[in-house]
């Protein structure tokens, strides 16, 4: 071991060397339950002991998933809903957040407020109004009907709001109105280079939160060519038999993809979260 690293490592904190070490491989254990579980037969689900090692029908079993879903068609939809819905969502909360943390207006503090009332709102109250005026406007089995109520995103605005107030000094946003600057060109050269780590923090916490939702999706989505995974995965659970290595397969491959956004973004986000406990 190095003498940095000596330097370190304090005895003291073995228990919390160890205790952390618990807790990670009790948060990694569930998904690698589910690729053992994608490699084995339906029946391995249910044996006593249970199977903790992989077997060899991962292929076998995702090619199951092909023959019974469109599963590429749903990733595709997933992916473009997931990533039209983040990048809307970022600019959205991005400029509402810049407006509410940098300029005064008539009820600004009551409108933010109410914005922060809508998160404490049961998504399923609104199920049924929600779907009646999509259906009205034409937008069943659509994308576009699927991700719409997602656009508004009280967290978001929060989060930016939060950020772009630290981070953001009053006397630069003065700097740049004296040299002419709008508040546009203000938001686009100095507040979006800023607020890079909170951009990948709210990004990935909507796209997962698109890419996990069932309900809203269920609703809207009958023409399996529109199905996104969540919903095309439901599919697989038959009313007669179910054959748990296909569909754990099916939700092993579709898991894959957010832990491939994570590690590509995973330094911003873990920069946001320090800075934010630095400040």
């Amino acid at each position: 071991m190095s003498e940095h690293r000596m330097k370190r490592f304090k005895p003291g904190n073995v228990p919390a060397y160890i205790l952390l070490a618990f807790a990670s491989i009790l948060s990694i254990f569930p998904f690698y339950w589910m690729f053992v579980m994608a490699t084995q037969p339906s029946a391995a689900y249910n044996s006593v002991p249970p199977t903790l090692l992989p077997g060899g029908m991962l292929v076998e079993n995702f090619l199951k998933v092909l023959d019974t879903i469109p599963f590429f068609q749903a990733m595709w939809n997933t992916i473009l809903l997931c990533t039209s819905v983040t990048i809307l969502v970022l600019i959205i909360s991005s400029l509402s957040g810049f407006a509410f943390a940098k300029f005064s207006f008539p009820g600004k503090n009551f409108l933010f407020i109410c914005i922060l009332l809508t998160m404490v709102i049961p998504p399923q109250l609104g199920l049924i109004p929600q779907y009646y005026l999509i259906s009205q406007l034409g937008w069943l089995d659509t994308l576009f009907g699927a991700g719409i109520l997602f656009l508004l995103n009280p967290l978001g605005i929060f989060l930016m709001r939060q950020y772009i107030s630290e981070s953001v000094p009053d006397e630069l946003i003065e700097a740049a109105k004296l040299d002419g600057c709008s508040n546009f060109r203000i938001y686009r050269s100095i507040v979006l280079p800023i607020i890079k780590p909170a951009f990948a923090t709210l990004g990935i916490i909507v796209f997962t939160l698109v890419w996990g939702e069932f309900l809203w999706q269920f609703t809207v989505l009958r023409d399996p060519s529109s199905y996104t995974l969540q919903v095309a995965l439901a599919s697989l659970n038959n009313a007669f038999r179910v054959d748990f290595g296909m569909m754990l397969s099916g939700v092993f491959w579709a898991t894959v993809p957010l832990i491939v956004i994570f590690l590509i973004f995973n330094k911003w986000f873990i920069s946001s979260i320090t800075e934010g406990s630095i400040k």
